[in-house]
């Protein structure tokens, strides 16, 4: 495995930690990874609420980049609260495209650690609608 993904791994998943905030709101089921394009790494959990107000990890990842003054993605990587890598969600591949419109195609995915299966972002999105 390429030692990028390897530091990103690790990265997500030293802040996976499922945790009760309050009565509605749980964070760290899942977390995530983003490589800048400046191949600084940001990382960020999921917040589940009662209601449709949560974010995903890899969204919250994103947004942390995005605070920190930079807006290109280069890398993901999501890990679930069993350790394994998983796809992101509708709503952040969607994020993604509308990050970078033009190069979203070139965004790399880790979806399986164990087997360092690597997708980019228009294997999952083919024909998105930008």
């Amino acid at each position: 495995m390429d030692k990028n993904w390897t530091e990103l791994y690790n990265a997500a998943r030293a802040v996976l930690h499922d945790r009760k905030i309050s009565s509605e709101i749980s964070a760290g089921g899942v977390a995530a990874a983003v490589q800048s394009g400046s191949g600084k790494i940001y990382v960020g959990v999921c917040v589940d609420t009662a209601c449709t107000l949560g974010i995903c990890a890899e969204r919250n990842a994103m947004f942390n980049m995005i605070t920190n003054g930079e807006n290109e993605v280069k890398r993901v990587v999501a890990v679930m609260g069993n350790g394994r890598a998983g796809a992101p969600c509708g709503a952040c591949r969607e994020f993604m495209v509308q990050l970078m419109p033009e190069h979203y195609r070139e965004i790399e995915i880790l979806l399986d650690y164990e087997d360092e299966k690597i997708v980019r972002l228009e294997d999952l999105t083919p024909h998105w609608w930008i």
